[in-house]
This record gives structure tokens, sequence and C-alpha cells, in this order.
């Protein structure tokens, strides 16, 4: 249930305030009493005709400036609700106390903080104040005082239009991006109608926009408010109101297919519910899913939930993101960063500059979220603000705004963020598979590991040959890459250093056909300088060629070890040796047959690249195996 307050028109017809009118015009007085009866029946726009020949009867009529500017505040047109109370204030400042509430209401809504601190501080010196009342005073409070404040330190805001390839003369809203900024993709109304569109990067530039698709657009129902997963290979969005739905408006997902999208599929409880589920944004790893929510149980009128994905393929029991993130009132617009870490969203709860403010928050070394920092003005301002989407790179925000000198209505922006309100670094792999003989886009397990907790951070297929990662920088990650009838991948990304860490990898694997003589390097096997002591890094890559021997029980492999040409060479050999058997031996330890290991140190003899440089030297010091036998 919301918890905003209820709007209530102050005037009403006859005696109001305790007292009799101050008009006695009849003419006025009898407009007066027709905007009522309009009033009664949510004719707001008569209504405001008959006030304002009331006001051209009689101009000290007190009342109805009162009550226009109370039907002004209530269709949020703030800037001419001022105007009246104001007018209100000068004929009569003692007409009612909510005068002093409503304009600075009003003022808070038009950012003219200084005034609206001063009139709300004058309404609250009223002793007969209910609860709900102090508490939206308090808030409004909260809110001068913060405005005041943040105004006197703007940070860096320079929003750059998208251009008219994006926007049209329609609203275009909601935008979100794939963590290689490829395509952009968000929601255009036309005629009430919602539909998605898509535009594709070339270059600097994006091009012009198209339809999305006509298996996820509808002419009978609305779709909007959606995220797509890193790899742009889900989709995740809100639709309301539809045959096989829950509630009043559900989440959905559909994947793409080619060139297309898939039919949407009804997440279904406990997710959705009978209640209000929308704006929905996905973890990178596929895993968590954040979702905004009417539902019971939250602290206001709408709250950011979360749901996790289970083993069994089922979404876990939503679980409310609590009171650091949560208030009395709603919360919007979540969108969590691939960093996994970072929460951007909207609230009308958290002290703002008026109206529904963006925020950021970040999660502790517990991974709990931490309250909420304002991302402060001029990004946000005393109008409403919402539906801010952030690259990987977290360099880089896109939103929609109204503002003068767009194409249309709610146009796409972009602007680049500071450093205090950025996500952690983050980077992706994206690569292609294929098969490395026939060059054919191959369909594979992709999986990536962080290495010191050997984490599963990202498991997906590569569909058609292709796949995308995202690595949030500061650790160590092992990729594999494995299909049926191949020997498997891998690779190894070291981002213990933020230097660089914009720069994504691209990579091409190739995967050799099991059958003799086939080899392939294990790039996620580590020793120590000169010694050969499994790490615990090793793991992964270690639990990886266990599964392979165990999926191919007919393949017998050698382990080899090899050295760059640094050093004595006898030492080398030794040492390479060594290594070899040292994944000889964790593999019998986990009861691989010994029939079917060999193991073999080749020291220097045996380069796959040059060792005049460091980076050469790297690669030619190497585990790898060589099927001996299928």
């Amino acid at each position: 249930m919301k918890t905003f307050l209820a709007f209530v028109f102050t005037c009403s017809f006859l005696s109001v305030f305790g007292q009799s009118l101050s008009s006695q015009n009849k003419k006025a007085l009898k407009s007066y009493e027709l905007a009522n009866q309009a009033l009664s029946l949510n004719q707001y726009t008569k209504a405001l005709e008959e006030l304002k020949e009331a006001i051209a009867e009689d101009e000290r009529f007190a009342e109805a400036y009162f009550l226009s500017g109370d039907i002004y505040r209530k269709l949020q047109k703030f800037e001419e609700a001022k105007s009246h109370y104001k007018k209100v204030l000068d004929l009569n400042p003692q007409l009612d106390p909510s005068l002093y509430f409503n304009l600075g209401e009003s003022e808070l809504r038009t950012g003219d903080y200084a005034s609206a601190l001063s009139h709300l501080k004058t309404y609250g010196s009223n002793t007969n104040l209910s609860d709900a009342r102090k508490k939206q005073l308090s808030k409004y409070l909260a809110d001068a005082e913060f405005s005041i404040e943040a105004i006197k330190k703007p940070v860096s805001f320079n929003p750059k239009n998208c251009g008219p390839e994006v926007n049209s003369s329609a609203d275009e809203y909601l935008p979100v991006i794939t963590a290689d900024e490829s395509t952009l993709i968000f929601t255009r109304k036309n005629n009430n109608n919602e539909d998605f569109f898509q535009s594709i990067r070339n270059g600097n530039n994006w091009q012009k926009a198209t339809y999305l698709s006509a298996n996820i657009n509808t002419s009978a129902f609305n779709e909007g408010s959606q995220c797509i997963s890193p790899d742009g290979k889900y989709l995740f969005f809100t639709g309301c109101n539809r045959p096989e739905g829950l509630g009043r408006c559900d989440i959905y997902v559909c994947h793409r297919e080619g060139n297309d999208w898939s039919k949407p599929f009804n997440l279904g409880a406990p997710v959705n519910g009978n209640t209000w589920e929308s704006q929905p944004s996905i973890s990178a790893d596929g895993r968590t899913l954040y979702f905004v929510s009417s539902r019971p149980g939250g602290f206001g009128g709408f709250d950011i939930w979360k749901s996790t994905l289970q083993e069994d393929g089922n979404w876990s029991s939503p679980e409310n993101l609590g009171p650091e993130i949560n208030t009395a009132y709603d919360e919007e617009s979540a969108f969590v960063h691939p960093d996994g870490q970072t929460l951007y969203f909207s609230s009308k709860g958290w002290p703002g500059l008026g109206g529904r403010d963006l925020f950021v928050s970040r999660t502790d070394a517990s991974g709990k979220w931490q309250k909420p920092a304002n991302l402060g003005y001029p990004i946000n301002s005393f109008k409403d603000e919402g539906g801010l989407t952030v690259t990987t790179d977290g360099n880089t925000a896109y939103f929609s705004s109204d503002k003068e000198g767009g194409f249309g209505l709610m146009d796409l922006y972009s602007f680049e963020l500071s450093n205090a309100i950025k996500p952690k670094p983050v980077t992706y792999v994206k690569g292609n598979v294929i098969d490395a003989e026939t060059k054919e886009a191959l369909t594979a397990a992709v999986k990536v590991t962080e290495l010191k907790s050997n984490q599963v951070i990202f498991e997906d297929t590569a569909d058609e040959g292709s796949f995308l990662a995202t690595m949030p920088a500061g650790k160590q990650y092992a990729l594999d890459i494995a299909q049926e009838g191949y020997l498997f991948y891998s690779q190894n990304f070291s981002l213990n250093q933020a230097s660089g860490i914009d720069k994504p990898f691209r990579i091409t694997a190739e995967l050799k056909r099991i059958k003799e003589g086939a080899s392939t390097v294990l790039n996620n096997i580590f020793f120590d300088t000169n010694k050969y002591n499994l790490l615990p890094e090793s793991k992964a890559e270690l639990q990886q060629l266990i599964h392979f021997l165990t999926i191919n029980p007919k393949v017998s492999i050698e382990i080899g070890g090899h050295t760059d040409n640094v050093g004595d060479e006898k030492a080398n050999q030794t040492l390479s040796q060594n290594r070899a058997k040292a994944v000889y031996d964790y593999l019998l330890s986990n009861r691989i047959a010994s029939g079917r290991l060999t193991f073999k140190g080749y020291g220097k003899s045996k380069p796959i690249a040059d060792n005049l440089t460091e980076e050469g030297r790297k690669l030619n010091r190497r585990t790898e195996f060589r099927i001996t036998g299928n």
C-alpha cells in the first residue's frame, strides 16, 4: 500500500476554514460553487475555468485562489500552484495553516528551495499536525535543506543528446546497453503504445533505430521497463494486463535467436504475483534478478527486491533489499552494474531535490548494501529523474529527459560519470568459438571462474559460436570452453592491476577435435617461480581436466611440462619434469586410472613463441596435455 498522503482539496463550497467566504460577489460565488461541483466529478479543467471566472469577478477572492492552487498541485503543475498560493499569502496569510505546507511543497517542486524551507518551517510551528502530516513535513524539510547545500556543490554533468537516429518526435526512455556498447535498446511511446526499438553502433555513431521484434512488441499490450544481459542474449521486460499474467504487471524474458528474439516467457511465481512487478535488472552472471514490486512485506509503495536463480533452474522467493535501500516512499528504476557491487536507482524517499532523484549504493565487504548517495545537482533537479543505465566500463551513463532542445518529448541522452559516482572497474571478454580445422562456428559451454575463490562467475552457452562475459577488476580469472568431441580450451585473465582495465579482451577459441596427437595448453595451471608445487589457483583447471577425462573414458593423455630458455638447461629439464608429474599425481589422486596417464618434461626444447621477449617466454613456460590414445 502506498504511504503517500492522499491529496485532499482544502476548500469546499459555502463555509470553509470555519468562516464565511471572503467574497460577497454573487457571480464570483456562483462560479465558485460550479467549480466545486465540477471538482466533485473530477472535472479539473472545468473547475479551473469556473475559478478563473470567479477571480475575474472578484480579484481578492482568496478561497478561489487557494482552490485553484490545490487543483494545479493535484495536476503537478507546481508553477501555477505556487503563483496562486502566493496570491493567497498576499490577500489573507491566516486563511488556513495548510497554505504554508501547500506553498512549500509547490516551491520545493519548482526549485525554490530557500522559500520552501521558510514556509515549511512556518507550517511546522502548528501544534495540531497529524502523525502522517508530520512525517511528510519532515521529508520535505530534509529535501529543502539537502537541496540548498547540493546546489552550492554542483557535480560534473554535460548531457549529450543521442541524436536523431535514436530519438524521434515521440517519447524515448528507459535505455539499456550491451556490455560491448554495440546495441542500445529502449522504449518508444507512440499514440500511447509502448514498444521496444534498438540502435546498433557503427564506430562512434548510432544507426537509425529499428523495431526490435514482432515476437516481443504487440499492438494490444504495452512493453517496457526492460533490461538486457551483458552479452545481449537475454531481454527481461515488463508486460502488463496480459491474459497469462499473474498480476497487473509481470516480468517476462526472451532469448535472442539469430537475428530475432524468441516469444516472451512469463517468469511466473514466485517472482511474479498478484501485485505489480516491473523494472527488472539482471546481474552480469545472470543469477540475480533485481526488480520493483508493490507486493506485501515492503517498506513503502514500490520497493526494490531480488530473486536468485537456483540450481534447479527456478527463481528463489524474492528478498527485499531492506531499509538500506527502500523507504516508506517509492524506490524504482533499479540498475545493478556488471561489477555486482553498485546499484543505481531512483527514490522519492531519500533526501533529494524534489520529486524522484537518482541514487547510488555500493556493497560493503560482507555484501550488504550501504546507505545510498544522491548523484547530486544538476544530475538531479526538482523534476523527476529515473531510468539510468551505466556502461560496463563505468564511464558513461544513459538516461531520458524532456529537457529543451531535444527532438521530441522525452529523448535519450548520455553523460560522462565523475569518479565519485562511478562503479568499480569492469572489463569483458568477447569471443568466438570455432572448429580449429573447418573454422565453422561451434556451440560450446563457456565458464569463467575467479581463481582465488574457485567461484564460477559466468556460465552460459556460446550460441552460434559467440559469447561475452564480464569480469570485475582486481582478480584473476580462468576461462574454459568445452564441447563434446573436442579438447577443451582454456585462457587466463589477470586483472589485478587497474591500468588498462577498460580494454576488453577479444579472442577466437579454436577447439581441436579429439584425436591422437592433438594437444592443448592448460593456461590456468600455476606454480611459484622455480617450484613445482601446484598453487590453489590451479584447482579450477584441474577439475576441468578431470571432467574431460571422465566424459571421455577411452582417452589417454600425456602431461607435458615446458620452460623458456632462461637458466640452466638441466635445471629446466628437471623442473618441467616435476611440474608435469605434479599434475599427473593430482589426476591419480582424483581416481583417474594410471593406465590412461603419462607425463614428461620437455624443458626448453619445444617453444611455441619467441624466447627473445618476456611475452614469448611466458607463453613457453606452460603445461599442456596431448592425446596419446583414443
